[in-house]
């Protein structure tokens, strides 16, 4: 009963997700509040159906987990040094704005200031993809707007990985009461310096060491496994041994991995599982929201709301207008950081655990979510508008949210004998060439030559969009791949306009990678047959003119449509 009460409630879950997040997407939503609502549906306060609440919980924890393993694998220090004069000061201040704010009007509402503080805490904290995608979709995700707003919600996460340590440290009904707070965050400080120490020193030999010997069997089972266990393992291990969160054992786990050559493949094989598990965490979530509190206590909710969508954006506008940004910096920034996300979630979730606010906050944190997240395009559709009026010269928006394309730059996957030959030829003529392959060997010669090499599996969107496939002209693929024609499909989701050039040994594969999207398709057998061809004819010593017609010919019978470029 226990195996079926497991299956039943991951199915559910997932399946109600799919349906909901669905149907948020066709109403131009972001798919966060689907999950939610799938949440809200099959949680214990509606009727209908009902999942195990308890194994909900765990899924929604191995999600926390793999999310901020993510988070790590990402996480750039380049990326916010050079944004660190806004970034860093910005979300500081902002974070301490918005919570005391919050947490003077819940005074007004007979609120402990503890709890006014900690939901402060919790609102103060904007959703890093919620945020991405609403940049992207106003063409902002890579100006210098992009890049303040995402440093930003960066500081933001630290400092919430921070707090998620010392909620449990400072307010577990376990600490002794004869142990001072210093002390305890004295400990606490010299376990996760220990902590820290110890995953530098995996980053920097151990698990480099493991990962090769892994990447090199070329077996993507165990490679995407080895990157699980690192995720789980550590985090674990740190809340066993070092007594602090997993998520912040997962989060330093991805900062070792992201730290090596291997953290585009280690990311990009993560992520189906990591999404999956993350889905069942925003519906956990959902769940244990009462729909009865938006008429139990809407001053609450409407309180928690107002400094969301008001307070919140308006001290961060302020913040960057006094770090020296313009109006049409600072205003863009501002609205983007009206919603709550992922981190709000996990920092809400703890302090229930904790007792540190009751469920009418709680149900206040999830409505407001749910609300500011579905309000935040519009909210910066506006303030982009509107930072643009008040500009000088208005800021050019392009119709298309996809960077211009450069045609000289090229994707070459595979560097096999094929693969070597056309990146000969390419670097002759000055092309800007990325590779990616699966052979760790070939790729760090090229880059110990200078050239562009990634170390990652092509079939993984993330890896495309690591090379630079949205602004690239060509994507070639010199290797005869089993799923050509899925690789082919994803580049052009990606970059519509890309000009996609693919190999296969087989006539009858090439149809498929046409109808995928492939620009031009060379096939081995009649490249053989046509190379045969054509030594005949110089044999016979036809004019050069002829001999190209006839090439033509016989490479028109073979493809069906003729292979010119």
């Amino acid at each position: 009963m226990a195996e079926l009460s497991i299956l039943v409630t991951f199915a559910v879950g997932l399946a109600g997700a799919l349906v909901f997040g669905y149907i948020a997407l066709r109403l131009k939503l972001a798919p966060i509040i689907g999950y939610l609502f799938a949440g809200i549906v099959i949680g214990p306060f509606t009727p209908g159906v009902v999942v195990n609440r308890v194994i909900a919980e765990q899924f929604a924890e191995i999600g926390v987990i793999l999310l901020l393993f993510g988070i790590g694998l990402r996480f750039q220090l380049r990326e916010l040094i050079a944004v660190w004069r806004v970034a860093i000061p910005g979300a500081l201040i902002q974070s301490t704005l918005s919570t005391i704010a919050l947490a003077a009007l819940l005074h007004l509402l007979d609120w402990s200031w503890t709890s006014g503080f900690i939901l402060g805490m919790a609102i103060s904290v904007a959703s890093t993809v919620v945020m991405a995608v609403v940049l992207a979709e106003r063409n902002d995700l890579h100006t210098k707007i992009g890049h303040i707003a995402i440093g930003w919600t960066v500081v933001e996460d630290i400092l919430t990985v921070a707090l998620l340590l010392l909620l449990p440290i400072i307010f577990a009904p376990q600490r002794g009461v004869e142990q001072s707070v210093g002390a305890v965050l004295g400990m606490a400080g010299f376990k996760l310096a220990c902590l820290v120490a110890i995953v530098v020193v995996l980053g920097k030999w151990l698990i480099p060491w493991a990962l090769e010997r892994i990447a090199k069997t070329r077996s993507r089972e165990l490679f995407t496994l080895a990157v699980l266990v690192l995720a789980v393992g550590i985090a674990v291990g740190s809340a066993k041994i070092f007594g602090v969160s997993m998520a912040l054992g997962a989060f330093l786990a991805g900062l070792a991995v992201g730290r090596s050559e291997f953290a585009t493949r280690a990311a990009n094989n993560d992520l189906p599982m990591r999404d999956a598990f993350a889905v069942l965490f925003f519906v956990s979530i959902g769940m244990l929201f009462d729909p009865r509190s938006l008429t139990q206590a809407p001053l609450i909710i409407s309180v928690v709301l107002f400094v969301v969508i008001v307070v919140k954006p308006l001290a961060a506008v302020l913040t960057v207008r006094a770090l020296g940004q313009p109006p049409a910096t600072a205003i863009p920034i501002g609205a983007a950081f009206s919603q709550v996300g992922e981190f709000s979630f996990i920092l809400g979730s703890v302090a229930v655990g904790l007792g540190l606010i009751s469920n009418a906050g709680w149900n206040a944190l999830v409505a407001a979510s749910i609300i500011s997240i579905a309000l935040n395009p519009y909210i910066y559709r506006w303030a982009r508008r509107l930072a643009s009026a008040k500009m000088a010269r208005p800021v050019q928006v392009n119709a298309s949210w996809r960077p211009a394309l450069n045609h000289n730059r090229c994707i070459l996957v595979g560097y096999g004998p094929v693969g070597k030959i056309v990146h000969q030829l390419l670097a002759r003529r000055g092309a800007e060439i990325t590779v990616i392959d699966l052979n760790l060997d070939a790729t760090r010669q090229l880059r110990n030559a200078g050239h562009a090499a990634l170390y990652g599996d092509a079939q993984q969107p993330g890896t495309l969009m690591e090379a630079g496939v949205e602004t690239a002209g060509s994507l070639i693929l010199s290797a005869d791949i089993e799923d050509s024609a899925e690789i082919i499909m994803q580049a052009r989701l990606l970059n519509p306009e890309l000009r996609v050039l693919a190999r296969c040994t087989h006539l009858r594969d090439a149809p498929a990678l046409r109808r995928a999207g492939a620009t031009i398709v060379a096939v081995g057998e009649a490249e053989v047959g046509v190379a045969l061809a054509e030594v005949v004819t110089a044999a016979d010593q036809m004019a050069s003119g002829d001999a190209a017609e006839n090439r033509e010919a016989i490479r028109r019978s073979l493809y069906e449509t003729p292979l010119s470029i």
